[in-house]
């Protein structure tokens, strides 16, 4: 238990923000200080109460993103207040009115626990004859903090799509330097058993993890993408704006890295007699650098310089290429080898033109119109209302956790409105703002809000002890503000410690209170701790676990499909892989992952189901990726690919057998899913089929086809000798994913 409240209260969650501490401290102090020089302070604290609701949204993304969320925000905090000031005195009235609204918050993120908040802190105050003007006040507050937030927006309206767009670019360049890390490396496991500490010397002496580097590259560019669809200028036009011709060319740049990769692992099992290793190294390594390059152009807005176009490490490697080919022809090299050496330094070039179309678009500038606003995308509740029945009919973990904030949210506020605690409002907050999907979430949060909470008020019974009179507060509660939200991202025991007295002395600034409400305040925060810690133990398990069989199915059926897309692209039906399909299957892989994670949050997890996922979602990506360097290893002219499309098919018949499996879990046969015989036999035939091109190839050398371009039997040579390996490394994650997405689904005792 002590190590895990040190861990709660040591960990980094995020970076701090001074500037949403300013814009927020401003908005909720001025308010205050201009009521208290024209005397109405009690007015100026209902503005900063709503100052502070709206504050608390903390708004992300691009400025159009920010300005939707605070305007729904200065909304809900507007009818919130008038609904909670018609509460006003009739306590067992709010209790039937604000849990649900907790729930909906809950239920809804755009919403979030603002609507709860506004309804609860206004019921809570003396009855007021003037409901409407609370309402008015707090909406001009709300305004204060949505135009103080928004203020940057004409000068800095790009900054998060360029942030976005140039993590997009490292994230590629770091996966491109792990390419060219592991080429011919030596055997570094004496190195991994070194004790190291620093995590400068680490990243040293570790080679850097492909799969890691790719997995961080490719949620970097589904980020940008998120990102620029936040953005309204440049939509409704045909041509695609700079934005999307960067992710594009970013995406297509990642996607040759995963081809390279694969090939220069299948090089390594057939490598020339020539050296080639420190050349290819370089290049790659030089492609990185210039991605840099443009990360840093996009970020600085053009101020960053950005390289010339051509690579003179590029060019080398193409001229140990051509020597190696050379040699082939000649005979003094395995022509698989040869054919695989072309197609690594094919990789290159190509990832060296993708970056040269990158320097492009960035040298052209980022330039991005403003464009009419949005209408929702819907306005039919059906689809919404559907969603709903499906929760309820399936009992979700949101739907489980909904209810379970809503059974909290009653009994908290029943138990105040029978005990006539004049604070007890402080209970129904700590319980709904602790309470959270798993119990190791909950219990982390709870150690963070019970120890910031208890130094909070007590600083806050002292500071009001000492400077009673209103001005001073007003300095104390900027500075407090100004601490509290630039600090809340970094970690939330921060802001119970900051928010704490800025909360206590924001709700009594005209009547200030001391050491009693602190007091109370603790134990009412210890109160709500308890009945979060019982909710989260009592209240239904989160459903995770029973939910993992129809993930881990969507996630087999997933990649079926995109084993039977590949397929066609290599039977020539289509001539790439389609984005959508490609995505699919990593989004079913990540929401594998997603309960993976929240299983380690339970109070007792299963550490062998944990590591069983873990497996299954690795041998997911990598199948995934594989099926990339397949089908853009078979991009060039139709050739003769032997069993390959059958091999194919094959796999994506296993995938989805496994997955029909996974419909009914009490049954599960795990040994019913091997691989058919039919399977080795043709990777045999594949192998038979290489050996046979390798012949006919040596035959035409020998018969003086040697020309510049490439013959049918050359171009099938050169493709198949490059599936091959990546071929039998799929059959061996296919088989990994498949196996331990029956185990982990079969019935834990």
């Amino acid at each position: 238990m002590f190590r895990r409240a040190r861990g709660a209260y040591a960990q980094v969650e995020g970076s701090a923000a001074p500037m949403y501490g300013v814009a927020a401290a401003l908005a909720i102090a001025v308010p205050l200080f201009l009521g208290t020089l024209t005397g109405h302070g009690a007015r100026g604290a209902m503005i900063a109460l709503g100052a502070y609701l709206v504050a608390l949204r903390t708004p992300e993304g691009p400025y159009g993103a920010r300005a939707r969320d605070l305007a729904v925000g200065v909304l809900v905090v507007t009818l919130g207040s008038t609904v909670g000031g018609l509460l006003a005195g009739h306590t067992w009235l709010a209790v039937a009115v604000v849990p649900p609204l907790i729930a909906l918050g809950v239920a809804v993120p755009r919403i979030g626990p603002t609507a709860g908040l506004a309804v609860l802190l206004s019921a809570v105050r003396p009855p007021s004859a003037d409901v409407v003007m609370i309402g008015i006040l707090e909406l001009i507050g709300g305004s204060l903090t949505a135009g103080l937030l928004l203020a940057p927006w004409p000068a800095r309206r790009l900054r998060p799509l360029r942030a976005a767009l140039s993590e997009a670019a490292d994230a590629v360049a770091e996966a491109l330097d792990a390419v060219a890390q592991d080429v011919a490396t030596p055997d570094s496991s004496p190195l991994d058993e070194v004790d190291l500490t620093n995590p400068d010397l680490l990243d040293v002496i570790r080679i850097p993890d492909w799969e890691v580097k790719r997995r961080a590259a490719s949620d970097a560019l589904s980020a940008a993408r998120t990102t620029y669809g936040l953005y309204r200028g440049g939509r409704g036009s045909g041509d695609p704006t700079r934005p999307e011709r960067l992710i594009d060319a970013l995406g297509r740049v990642l996607h040759e890295t995963v081809t390279l990769q694969a090939v220069l692992e299948a090089a390594k099992n057939y490598p020339p007699d020539r050296e080639w290793e420190l050349e290819t190294q370089t290049a790659i390594s030089a492609l990185a650098a210039r991605l840099r390059l443009l990360s840093g152009g996009v970020a600085s807005a053009g101020e960053a310089p950005l390289g010339r176009e051509e690579s003179a490490a590029v060019r080398r490697m193409g001229r140990t290429a051509e020597h190696i080919r050379r040699a082939g022809l000649a005979g003094d090299e395995d022509l698989i080898a040869v054919s695989l050496i072309g197609q690594v330094r094919r990789s290159i070039e190509r990832i060296a033109g993708e970056v040269a179309s990158t320097r492009r678009v960035v040298a052209g500038g980022l330039r991005f119109g403003f464009g009419a606003p949005r209408m929702p995308e819907t306005l039919d509740p059906l689809p919404v209302w559907a969603r709903v029945r499906r929760a309820v009919r399936t009992r979700s973990p949101m739907f489980r956790q909904v209810a379970r904030v809503f059974v909290t949210a009653v009994a908290s506020m029943a138990l105040t409105a029978a005990l006539g605690l004049s604070h007890g409002h402080w209970l129904t907050i700590t319980a709904m703002l602790s309470l959270r999907a798993t119990y190791g979430e909950t219990v982390e949060h709870v150690f963070q809000r019970v120890g910031g909470t208890a130094a909070g008020s007590v600083i806050a019974a002292v500071i009001l002890t000492l400077a009673p009179d209103e001005p001073a507060i007003a300095v104390i509660i900027f500075g407090f503000a100004l601490a509290g939200f630039a600090m809340r991202a970094v970690n939330y025991t921060y802001w119970a410690l900051f928010g704490t007295p800025l909360a206590m002395m924001l709700l009594d600034y005209s009547t200030p209170a001391g050491w009693l409400t602190a007091g109370e305040r603790i134990v009412l925060t210890f109160a709500g701790t308890l009945m979060t810690y019982l909710a989260i133990r009592l209240l239904w398990p989160a459903g995770h676990l029973e939910r993992l069989p129809v993930q881990l199915g969507r996630q087999l059926g997933a990649l079926a499909r995109l084993v039977r897309t590949t397929a066609d692209v290599l039977a020539g039906e289509i001539v790439r892989l389609p984005d959508e399909t490609v995505a699919a299957a990593g989004r079913s892989a990540e929401a594998v992952d997603r309960t993976r994670t929240r299983l380690g949050h339970e109070r007792l997890p299963d550490t062998e189901l944990i590591d069983e996922l873990g497996t299954a979602v690795d041998a997911a990506h990598r199948t995934r990726d594989h099926l990339i360097a397949v089908a853009r290893l078979s991009r060039e002219e139709a050739v003769d690919t032997g069993p390959i499309p059958e091999i194919l098919d094959r796999l994506a018949d296993e995938l989805e057998e496994a997955a029909e499996q996974l419909e009914d879990p009490e049954n599960l046969d795990p040994k019913g899913a091997l691989p058919a015989e039919e399977l080795s036999e043709e990777l045999a035939d594949l192998d038979t089929h290489l050996s046979t091109l390798t012949r006919r190839r040596r035959a035409e050398i020998k018969s003086g086809a040697v020309g510049d371009g490439f013959t049918p039997v050359q171009n099938a040579l050169f493709q198949v000798s490059g599936i091959r390996y990546t071929i039998r490394a799929l059959r061996r994650d296919t088989g990994t994913v498949i196996e331990s997405s029956l185990a982990a689904a079969q019935p834990r005792t």
